[in-house]
């Protein structure tokens, strides 16, 4: 079953928000759903950015100030501090599209379940976009949970 296409285990129409959506709306949609993520797509339905539990944690651990060190009153950063910009956007943000990843790992639905799950496995991924070839826009998902069921059938 491994050698199956995406397409045939893939979630169809997956639930999403744009990034204009509030983050207390895609919040509802994740518990109301019980999925850990949402697809973030533009008006025309490309996949622009991934909202997951893990960019919602922001929201309540907070953000520490990156270390530096004071030389002749003058503030050395000893990290980026354009990294630190984007947690602080990550603290504060109400919409989606202020807290999402926007580099998102995607498939194309013609690849088979063997290629989604190694890729899965290397980076690390609970969920993965499925897009048309040309033109970037979302038609699925595919879980772990889709993967381990073509384990058993």
């Amino acid at each position: 079953m491994i050698n199956q296409t995406v397409d045939k285990i893939m979630t169809v129409d997956p639930k999403t928000v744009q990034p204009d959506t509030p983050i207390s709306e895609a919040i509802k949609l994740l518990i109301e759903n019980k999925i850990s993520g949402l697809p973030v797509v533009d008006q025309q339905g490309k996949l622009v950015g991934i909202l997951t539990e893990g960019d919602l944690m922001w929201q309540e651990s907070g953000l520490e100030a990156p270390p530096y060190i004071m030389i002749l009153d003058s503030v050395i950063y000893l990290q980026n501090p354009a990294r630190h910009e984007k947690e602080v956007h990550k603290v504060l943000g109400k919409t989606v599209g202020e807290v999402m990843s926007d580099k998102v790992i995607t498939i194309t639905s013609g690849r088979t379940v063997k290629e989604a799950a190694i890729l899965m496995h290397d980076k690390k991924l609970s969920r993965l976009p499925v897009i048309e070839e040309k033109g970037g826009k979302l038609i699925g998902i595919v879980t772990q949970s889709d993967i381990l069921r073509t384990m058993i059938d």
